[in-house]
């Protein structure tokens, strides 16, 4: 497959996925929105921080190494898939022995909450464990699926997924209120069953098929799926082995910095459960945009860089068209995550509280919610460049360079937790968000320092896309300022001719800003029209 093609075939998948992700965030916005009228703080969050914390450590941390391992262009040279399959069906007992861990750890280690408020917390901490052992039974077929850009087996397999445990959650939640726990925990398995059911389907209709012989797809039979041994050949390939523990190591730190303030609340009580769900609630809020354009991208294009540079080696020694391209891509996107952070940052600022009224009334509009928002807003921008940063490393790092990495993933972890300890202590929910601030510079520092010393001799500079035109810049600076003199004169309590006028004013701003980025950032325009736009890019093929 030429570099073209893998660019044409990533920027698919970063389409698809983040229209997929746009469709989750807005089901799961909608289904939070509706559910705060039926149940309480309390249970929003032990739900969505100390369940959905069990889940999403003990599916991470089972499988995310083997995703990147498996997925490299290192490992994909004259790969064996039977070798491939039988490494990445070690991530089910790997699964069992975590949730095994993990739940004894959530029952009798952790506070316990109130059986009135929180009913049926130990069955929950089981049935979310189960929900993750579940769905790791459909990881081999995700990375075959990825690894061969069957782009629609994804969306649809997690859109059927997401759509059957909203209608299960909001069923129960009419209709069982006094379930408690178990209305999530039933809405989780349905989630993860209809995820396993759609590969396994998928896989039975196209192995075997026309299509399957004319991609030349190296699997013949549903049985080639599970584990075996060809002879003459080793059970695993052992370089992709040895892959697979360096990133497993660099997983467990990246989870805690990805959920550290989730282990924070979790493990030390710094919030009750009731403030828990609240912050839980205002950081899916800010979050959003972050999860469902900025992560589809960085999981992409992390497909993208892996296959077309080598790992490990310099620039000088790899194919200068290969490079040039990366380089090319890797400036885009640089941009493109840029311009979208700097416009949530200055229009997150003027429209926090009037976000906050309109989804959960007083509950989430009065107090530290608007702060929390505000301050979220701000790091939206960090956590959109050290996503793309960190994406081009992780593909372009030697397993060497994986391993000592480890060591500054290490050190980052350890003052994160030390930070969030302290700052929430000192200025509540806010201090997570600017201990995850501080970490996230650091972060990108170190990628953008990489970065630098990669394409150093050479002729590229992709760290350029890092630079807006001065005339955005200007028009950035001055909708913050006519936003924020907006929200000071006509949000919130006028009613709702004031709201909209107000909402009005930040339309007409944010038009203007795009009509800068329309003028200046041309390459950034052409990029997006032609890779991120399936449309587009039919169009002009």
């Amino acid at each position: 497959m030429s570099t073209q093609d893998i660019l044409k075939n990533a920027s698919t998948l970063a389409s698809y996925n983040v229209l997929l992700q746009v469709m989750f965030r807005v089901l799961t916005f909608l289904l939070n929105a509706f559910t705060l009228r039926f149940v309480s703080k309390e249970l929003i969050g032990v739900v969505n921080v100390r369940l959905t914390l069990l889940y999403s450590t003990l599916v991470f941390l089972s499988r995310e190494a083997f995703r990147r391992a498996c997925l490299s262009a290192e490992s994909g040279t004259n790969r064996s898939w039977r070798q491939v399959i039988n490494l990445l069906w070690l991530t089910v007992p790997l699964g069992v022995l975590w949730a095994t861990l993990l739940g004894c750890v959530w029952l009798w280690l952790l506070e316990v909450p109130d059986p009135q408020k929180v009913p049926h917390y130990g069955p929950a901490v089981v049935l979310f464990s189960l929900s993750g052992v579940q769905e790791l039974l459909a990881e081999p077929l995700w990375v075959l699926a990825q690894a061969h850009m069957f782009v629609q087996v994804k969306v649809i397999a997690e859109s059927l997924a997401m759509i059957a445990k909203c209608s299960v959650t909001v069923v129960l939640v009419v209709f069982a209120p006094d379930w408690g726990l178990y209305i999530f925990s039933a809405g989780q398995l349905v989630y993860t069953g209809f995820l396993v059911l759609c590969y396994v389907v998928y896989f039975i209709r196209f192995l075997g098929s026309k299509e399957a012989a004319k991609k030349t797809f190296p699997l013949q039979h549903i049985r080639d799926l599970l584990p075996s041994r060809a002879d003459g050949e080793p059970l695993v390939d052992w370089t992709v082995a040895r892959l697979t523990w360096s990133f497993f190591k660099q997983s467990f730190l990246k989870q805690i910095l990805t959920e550290g303030e989730r282990y924070v609340m979790t493990f030390m009580n710094v919030l009750s459960f009731g403030d828990q769900g609240i912050y839980d609630i205002v950081n899916n809020l800010g979050s959003m945009v972050a999860r469902f354009i900025f992560l589809p991208i960085e999981e992409s294009f992390y497909i993208f860089f892996a296959k077309v540079l080598e790992r490990g080696r310099d620039v000088e020694s790899q194919k200068k068209e290969d490079v040039a391209i990366a380089a090319e891509v890797l400036e885009c996107l640089l941009k493109l995550v840029l311009v979208i952070g700097l416009i949530i940052a200055v229009f997150g600022y003027a429209y926090s509280y009037l976000a906050l009224d309109l989804y959960g009334g007083a509950m989430l509009s009065s107090g530290s919610g608007p702060g929390l928002l505000r301050c979220y807003s701000c790091y939206v921008l960090l956590l959109a460049v050290n996503g793309v940063t960190e994406c081009f490393v992780f593909a372009a790092m030697s397993q060497q360079e994986v391993d000592k990495y480890n060591l500054v993933m290490l050190a980052l972890s350890m003052s994160f937790l030390l930070l969030s300890y302290m700052l929430t202590w000192w200025a509540g929910g806010i201090g997570f968000i600017l201990a995850n601030c501080l970490n996230m510079a650091l972060r990108i520092s170190h990628s953008l320092l990489y970065i630098h010393r990669y394409f150093q001799s050479s002729q590229w500079k992709p760290l350029r896309g890092l630079l807006p035109s001065p005339l955005l810049l200007v028009v950035l600076i001055i909708s913050a300022g006519v936003t924020a003199g907006s929200e000071a004169v006509f949000c919130c309590d006028g009613g709702w001719l004031f709201r909209m006028a107000h909402i009005g004013v930040g339309g007409v701003c944010l038009l203007f800003v795009l009509v800068a980025v329309l003028l200046t950032e041309t390459q950034l325009v052409q990029f997006v029209r032609t890779q991120l736009l399936p449309r587009y890019r039919k169009k002009h093929t």
